[in-house]
């Protein structure tokens, strides 16, 4: 079934090349454009498309106020397309809250290493957005206390890339996977009761759909949370620094952009530099981040979900509870089995409340999950884990 979409950016420019990127896919057909965020609005309603592309900066009605008024009245996946600066970043976030459910870069280079690449990302994000319906302007609001009932596709690194990666990781030095258990709608809805596992760190790892996922776990965690966290989120390095600010403003627990030598403290949940890889070193009783640059082909993602969760292995070994939320790809599996290896859980988000269901797939596909939450359980249940350990 061919995807339908609308393109909405006031430069023709873009607009005509955004068309040809995404007719070029059999699956995707732009069916018209809008110069502005007024035309949008009427042609959105006329046309019903299944996804919509949206620049922020328009004339006559901008993009945030554009995918206010689209979704009062329809379910339409919004995607928009943002300029890597800071301001850039507040009105990304902002039309999150507005209820886009992803975005990515305008410049193009800026997500891929050469043209087919970049086509491939864009064409990839618009048929994983195009598969699921937008929740409204609540999803990623800053006011909702009581919770309701890169960025980018590419190959995930081996085992033995990620091993490398993590500083000599092995897995000699971990003990034997547990089996993992799959738990169905019946029992994952039934009063959560904690494992009594102890643990020292919470690790989440989520690509596209994590900044909407992300603030709705960080703004429900009380402010006595017992432990680190450390969070892995897809995104451009000009992102990152405003998306921790914006997260401490709204949660009860301090939240930060990852520095070098960051020492790990109890309540606060630091969010790796986009760029670059996170890594955990030290011990158990004073574990430190690492910030280092990455210029390798071999790791798609920078930072990387697979290359943290080894390092935090390695340093905390079972004494980890790791989160894989919604996310296009694989990336965490293998840092995923790492921990599992060590005697770690792994929870992960589930296909129903996932913008898209890749990463958690990926998790229990390959029968490392040991809890399938819906994201607005999340951060109840990992409140009660981690204090009942």
């Amino acid at each position: 079934m061919t995807i339908r979409v609308l393109i909405v950016d006031d430069s023709s420019f873009f607009r005509r090349r955004l068309t040809e990127i995404l007719n070029s896919d059999p699956q995707l057909e732009v069916i018209d454009t809008a110069s502005d965020g007024r035309e949008a609005v009427t042609k959105a309603l006329a046309l019903k498309p299944d996804v919509i592309t949206m620049d922020i900066e328009m004339p006559v009605l901008d993009g945030i106020s554009a995918v206010r008024e689209i979704l009062q009245s329809q379910r339409i996946p919004i995607l928009m397309f943002s300029s890597l600066t800071h301001e850039g970043a507040k009105a990304t976030f902002d039309a999150l809250d507005a209820g886009a459910v992803d975005f990515l870069p305008k410049k193009f280079e800026d997500i891929a290493r050469d043209k087919e690449e970049a086509g491939n990302v864009l064409r990839d994000r618009v048929k994983a957005v195009a598969r699921k319906r937008p929740l409204g302007r609540s999803t990623f609001s800053s006011t909702a206390t009581t919770l309701p009932g890169n960025v980018g596709a590419g190959t995930v690194a081996s085992n033995r890339t990620v091993a490398s990666a993590a500083s000599g990781l092995t897995r000699a030095t971990l003990g034997r996977p547990q089996l993992s258990e799959r738990l169905g709608a019946t029992v994952r809805n039934a009063n959560f009761k904690a494992s009594g596992q102890s643990y020292k760190l919470v690790a989440i790892g989520t690509s596209t759909g994590g900044p909407v996922a992300l603030q709705r776990i960080l703004t429900n965690l009380p402010a006595d949370f017992p432990l680190p966290i450390i969070l892995i989120q897809h995104m451009p390095a000009a992102f990152t620094g405003a998306f921790a600010q914006r997260l401490n403003t709204l949660a009860k627990i301090e939240i930060k952009e990852a520095a070098d030598n960051d020492i790990l403290r109890p309540g606060v949940a630091y969010l790796a530099p986009g760029g670059k890889q996170m890594l955990v070193e030290g011990n158990e009783s004073q574990a430190r981040l690492r910030i280092k640059e990455d210029d390798s082909s071999r790791i798609t993602f920078k930072p990387s979900v697979d290359v943290t969760f080894a390092t935090a292995a390695r340093v905390f070994q079972d004494k980890v509870l790791a989160v894989v939320l919604t996310g296009m790809g694989a990336d965490g599996r293998e840092g995923a089995r790492m921990l599992k290896q060590a005697g770690s859980r792994i929870w992960a988000q589930d296909e129903a409340s996932c913008v898209v269901y890749g990463m958690p797939q990926a998790i229990a596909a390959a029968g490392l999950m040991d809890l399938e939450v819906s994201l607005n359980e999340v951060a109840g249940r990992l409140t009660t884990e981690v204090k009942h350990g």
